[in-house]
This record gives C-alpha cells, sequence and structure tokens, in this order.
C-alpha cells in the first residue's frame, strides 16, 4: 500500500483509514493521474462499503500469538490450532476468521490488503458521530457540510456523467454530501422504471416532473432534479432486470449482495461511474456475538461472499476498480458479561 501503482497494479480490495479535513493521498493522486492521463486508459472506480454498527477487528483478524487478549475473551478468542472452522494463518502472528473463506484467496495472491489498528483520533464511543466523523473526514468538526467522497470527486476535474457518484442507499450518505453531483437509488429498476412502461404516460409524468423542478426556487433541489432526468435516460430497465453475472458467480440475496450486483450493472454498463458508496450493517455485536457461529460470522460470511462475488464479477474490470471497506470504531478488547464487546 506505499505507492498508488503497487497498490492499483492488479486491481485491489482494501480497508483503510480517511485523512483528517481531507481526502486520503492516493485517491487524491489517482485524481491528479486522471486528469493527466484521461485520453489514454479506463475510469478508475472506487467502490466504499461502509460497515456499519462498529465491527470487531480483533475478531475479524484476529492476532492470536497476544496471550493477554486470550486472557482477555475466554469464550470469543480464536486461533489458528483449534480444529474445524479455525483461523487462516496469514503470517503466523494474524489469523482471518474462518467466514472470511472466500477472500482468503485474494489474500494469498495479494490482491486483499488489511490495515489493522486504523482509527480516528476522535474516541467518541457515539455511532452517529463517530460514523458523521469518519464520513466528512474531519474528526473534530461538527460544522463541515461536505463529505470525503464528494470533495474526492471534485477533484477529477472533468465533465462527467449524472452516474459519476452514486449511493445505492434509499438516501445519500453523509459522505456524498457536498457541492458535486451524486445520485442515491435504492433499486435500479425502480429508478429506470420511472420513465418506462407506458411510452406516453412516462413522457407525460418525466415532462410535469421536470417541470416542477425547473420551476423550484432551491437552486440544490433544481440541479439535483435534473441530474436524476439526466440519468433515467441513460438507463435500460430490460439491461437491468436481465443482467447476468460472470458464468459461475452467484450473489448472496442480501442488501449488501444485492447493492454490489447493481454497481456490478453499473460498471458494465459504461455509463461514467467512477465512485459507488455501499452499506452493510448489524455489526454492534453487543449480546452472544459468537465465534465460528453466531452473529458476527453469519455478518462476515455474507459481507465475504458479497464482496468476493463482486470482484470475481468485475474479472475484465478489477485493473479499475478499487473496493475499500470502512467502520466507524473497534470494540473492547475485553469481551462483556453477555458474550458480546462493547464500545
Amino acid at each position: 500500500m506505499s505507492t498508488r501503482r503497487g497498490f492499483l497494479r492488479s486491481g485491489a480490495l482494501a480497508v483503510f483509514g480517511v485523512g483528517i479535513g481531507g481526502v486520503p493521498g492516493f485517491v487524491a493522486r489517482a485524481a491528479a493521474s486522471f486528469k493527466r492521463d484521461q485520453l489514454y486508459k479506463r475510469n478508475k472506480i472506487l467502490i466504499c462499503i461502509f460497515q456499519r454498527g462498529a465491527m470487531d477487528g480483533l475478531m475479524a483478524v484476529t492476532p492470536f500469538t497476544d496471550m493477554e487478549l486470550k486472557k482477555a475473551r475466554p469464550t470469543l478468542f480464536m486461533d489458528p490450532t483449534n480444529g474445524a472452522g479455525k483461523l487462516f494463518d496469514l503470517d503466523g502472528q494474524f489469523g482471518l476468521h474462518p467466514s472470511f473463506a472466500s477472500l482468503q484467496p485474494f489474500f494469498a495472491d495479494k490482491r486483499l490488503a488489511i490495515a489493522h489498528g486504523v482509527g480516528s483520533p476522535n474516541n467518541t464511543r457515539s455511532h452517529f458521530d463517530a460514523q458523521d466523523y469518519m464520513e466528512s473526514g474531519t474528526p473534530f468538526s461538527k460544522s463541515t457540510s461536505s463529505g470525503w467522497l464528494n470533495r474526492a470527486v471534485g477533484l477529477m476535474g472533468h465533465d462527467a456523467s449524472p452516474f459519476r457518484a452514486v449511493s445505492i442507499t434509499g438516501a445519500l450518505p453523509r459522505s456524498l454530501y457536498g457541492s458535486q453531483e451524486a445520485l442515491a437509488i435504492s433499486n435500479l429498476a425502480d429508478f429506470a422504471l420511472q420513465t418506462k412502461g407506458n411510452p406516453m404516460a412516462a413522457n407525460l409524468t418525466a415532462g410535469s416532473f421536470e417541470e416542477l423542478y425547473e420551476q423550484t426556487s432551491n437552486r440544490l433541489l433544481n440541479r439535483a432534479g435534473k441530474e436524476s432526468f439526466e440519468a433515467l435516460k441513460m438507463l435500460n430497465v430490460n439491461d437491468i432486470k436481465n443482467y447476468q453475472p460472470v458464468a459461475g458467480v452467484v450473489y448472496p440475496n442480501s442488501p449488501l449482495g444485492n447493492s454490489l450486483k447493481q454497481i456490478a450493472v453499473l460498471i458494465k454498463m459504461k455509463i461514467g461511474l467512477e465512485v459507488a458508496f455501499a452499506e452493510s450493517g448489524g455489526w454492534d455485536t453487543h449480546f452472544n456475538q459468537g465465534t465460528l457461529n453466531g452473529v458476527f460470522a453469519r455478518n462476515v460470511r455474507d459481507f465475504s461472499d458479497s464482496i468476493a462475488a463482486f470482484w470475481n464479477d468485475m474479472s475484465a474490470y478489477q485493473d479499475e476498480v478499487t473496493v475499500m471497506t470502512m467502520t466507524e470504531f473497534g470494540r473492547t478488547v475485553a469481551q462483556n458479561g453477555t458474550g458480546g464487546t462493547d464500545h
């Protein structure tokens, strides 16, 4: 991860920390490179997945040689020698949770990077504050009006498609707040259907709403409306509904799996996507966290299988795509009295 060239050499999957008050260095360098070499290469695409609820990094990637951790977690500690479903020994010191089985080969092939112990300098234990600081990129300021992803988009410095920045969520995430246009779409098919079906009725509806947006005095709403209508014209609902992943790829039928599948559709439609955002929930494991089984293992399995399916589906695009994941903070070293971990 020391250089952008090495990091993106074969495409990448990564976990990393966001710099204070700006955007990560490699994102800024990628944007500068795009402006220099735009005519000679396809767009680079960043996929950001936010794990909401605070994932337990010490269980995801366990420092299994640390006996103090074993004492602090008498029923949650795992090591690479505990039988079936054991940790994947990464380097003799850290072990990957067995539910990450579908991602382990990417680490072995040096296509997956794990940044352990990266966090915000703000020690708040509030999910809401921590997520807000993480997504704004300014961990000691609540007054920042923009998100770090929106600022990164602003560095691109070129004409863009309405689909340059898309969040597959019901509402725009804090990361994409700002002056650069971004779309929040929970379901691509529903979004496209707004102007499909009965052509006459669709045109009337679209025309009426476009007139409404034109008349509004709110400049932000006006611009967002225009972006949405431009985007609608670029989608083909049949291409979305009939989408077939690469042979052998099966996405989990879960919120994250479905979100990443829709991002794959946008990438393959070649309509200008450069930044995409998705969410994974359920990481607040205060109770019955479990080891090989339980809520943590189930979440990790879906998380891992969803990303693996997406990455394999991107076989022809991996040189252009980087997937990164982030969570608002970690969890306590010591387990609590209900078999879980706290903030």
